[in-house]
């Protein structure tokens, strides 16, 4: 019960951190294209770019979990800056120094084709880059959605807890009261009885 109604309270944030998420992960899975055309093996600077382009694939798997489990925010929220990081130092790399990209990347194909495969690799981690901005933005958005619905529900719940002990109070209350007026009862039943017996052998005391 729970559960459902903090994924209704925040399913607008969910829906989009979902779509951001799956976007992220159709660019991320396209940006290892790139670096496998230009040389296989990659070099020293391919694998940075390949490792650039697991650490956004491991942020979106963990994003799909966190969101069904409500849990891993301080880890994803890590991967997440992380791998940040790693697209902005990746577009710095490919954007302000192309030609030592190139050359670092030693790529066998025509230069032409090699610049082309560069330029593309840096548009989809621009690309990443914005949708990783997104995720991490509407990630932040929906865990303090989360808490605070969380709160709330605690909040009612400690209320309905509180009104639950005060009435088995109440009806405790009333048992005891009962019982004591029942006691009462018994032992005036019980003096009257003693009194009438005993009144009824002095009387036939008298009368012998």
């Amino acid at each position: 019960m729970t559960s459902s109604k903090l994924r209704h309270s925040c399913s607008f944030p969910i829906l989009l951190l979902s779509c951001l998420n799956f976007i992220l992960f159709i660019l991320s899975a396209a940006s290892i294209a790139p670096i496998v055309f230009l040389k296989t093996p990659p070099t020293s600077l391919g694998w940075s770019f390949l490792i650039v382009s697991s650490i956004s694939l491991l942020s979106c798997f963990i994003g799909f979990y966190s969101q069904l489990t409500h849990c891993c925010f301080i880890t994803h929220l890590s991967i997440l800056m992380a791998s940040c990081i790693g697209q902005l130092l990746g577009i710095l790399a490919l954007f302000t120094k192309e030609k030592s990209s190139l050359l670092m990347l030693k790529s066998p194909r025509d230069p032409r084709e090699a610049k082309v495969l560069v330029r593309l690799e840096c548009g989809v981690l621009m690309c990443m880059f914005v949708m990783q901005i997104g995720v991490l933005v509407v990630t932040c958005a929906v865990q303090s959605c989360w808490v605070r619905d969380y709160q709330s529900v605690e909040a009612e719940r400690e209320a309905w807890s509180r009104k639950r002990n005060q009435r088995i109070a109440k009806v405790q209350q009333e048992c005891m009261e009962n019982a004591n007026k029942i006691c009462e009862m018994k032992d005036k039943e019980f003096d009257d009885k003693i009194k009438n017996k005993y009144g009824q052998c002095l009387k036939n005391d008298f009368e012998g």
